[in-house]
């Protein structure tokens, strides 16, 4: 169950791109105004060296998952108490993610079916790409979805350009300051960080070395196209409006018209968020899955999809609107899962991993 470099890219770019693109502009917007791509700028490096220490974590012991590594370096109770917050983010971020692709498909397609129908449908096609190939059928998948989503992004930007007004962007920084700017990057800043999720994948890597460089590649191509995204609606819309909607791109691409020919384009950014959500869901399932697994030494970690997944699926169902799902990022994942999970538990292990290594090969 090898993966490539090229496959890392592209998983990368998908998992990053697509509901980062869709979900966090709105509030970064509301933060930074005009100048949300400033904050895009930040958020991106910010993910960036996030990225830097998942994969110096991860090649610490590169034949080893973190769920291994951790036990490794901090001992196998500590390490193994260190994972729980861990486990809490992969099975709770799993239904948030189900939960907010059906909200997201029933107000835009389906308003007369059940959601819990399109919950359940996602669900068992997320269950049976992990459960028949794992993560390499999700790997290759990417190969397809990643350049269809960076497709899908060209022609939106393209068919855009009539409605352009760069007057729209002005003025840089003046009517903001930073610290707006800065407040406005950490919501597009903790998505763009799963890209912590390279920890879980090192021991699938046919070339361990090629770790950095894809991953870093994946993740500076998405914040790229978030980035275009970004300038593409506030030369489209403005500043203000974005802020009060809930999904702007999407309200920019059904804005769409070209020769009064190419026109209702809503299903092409559908498209691109269902195919980015099955990729990440799919990551997500594999990661929390094989996991498990090897946290309680279970030999066959297909078997556990079968009690993840009603687990999951119960969890995508408590959020009672939107807004539920909303108040979990801002709070849950904004404030805490973000600094602890994805930075300041990697950097703690990073350290005292590099430390302990150093120290036995002196030895």
């Amino acid at each position: 169950m090898k993966i490539s470099g090229y496959q890392l890219f592209w998983l990368m770019f998908t998992m990053e791109y697509g509901m980062t693109a869709i979900f966090t502009l709105s509030p970064a917007v509301f933060q930074s105004k005009q100048d949300t791509w400033i904050s895009i700028i930040f958020a991106s490096l910010l993910a960036l060296a996030v990225t830097y220490i998942a994969v110096k974590l991860g090649l610490l012991y590169p034949g080893q998952t973190f769920i291994q590594s951790s036990q490794t370096i901090l001992g196998k109770w500590l390490g193994k108490l260190i994972l729980l917050p861990y486990f809490f983010m992969w099975f709770t971020v799993t239904g948030v993610i189900l939960r907010e692709f059906a909200d997201f498909v029933f107000i835009t397609l389906f308003t007369s079916t059940p959601l819990w129908v399109v919950i359940l449908i996602m669900l068992l096609v997320v269950v049976y790409a992990t459960y028949s190939g794992g993560l390499r059928s999700i790997a290759r998948s990417s190969e397809i979805i990643g350049p269809v989503s960076a497709a899908g992004s060209v022609l939106i930007i393209l068919f855009s350009m009539k409605d352009w007004d760069w007057l729209r962007l002005l003025p840089v920084y003046s009517n903001t300051g930073l610290l707006p700017i800065l407040k406005g990057s950490l919501t597009p800043a903790s998505f763009l960080a799963e890209s912590f999720m390279v920890v879980m994948l090192v021991a699938f890597m046919k070339k361990p070395q090629q770790l950095l460089k894809c991953s870093m590649l994946g993740v500076i191509a998405a914040s790229i196209a978030i980035l275009s995204m970004t300038l593409t609606i506030i030369m489209v819309m403005g500043p203000n409006l974005p802020a009060k909607f809930i999904y702007p791109l999407c309200s920019v691409v059904s804005f769409i018209s070209v020769m009064e020919f190419i026109q209702n384009l809503d299903i092409l950014i559908v498209l691109l968020w269902i195919i980015s959500i099955f990729t990440k869901l799919s990551l997500y399932m594999f990661i929390t899955s094989y996991g498990t697994a090897q946290l309680f030494r279970i030999n066959n970690w297909k078997r556990t999809i079968w009690w993840i997944a009603p687990i999951v699926f119960v969890l995508s169902l408590l959020p009672r609107n939107t807004n539920d799902t909303m108040d979990y990022a801002k709070t849950i994942w904004h404030d805490w899962i973000f600094p602890i999970n994805l930075v300041g538990v990697p950097l703690l292990l990073l350290i005292i991993g590099s430390i302990r290594k150093k120290s036995m090969q002196k030895a």
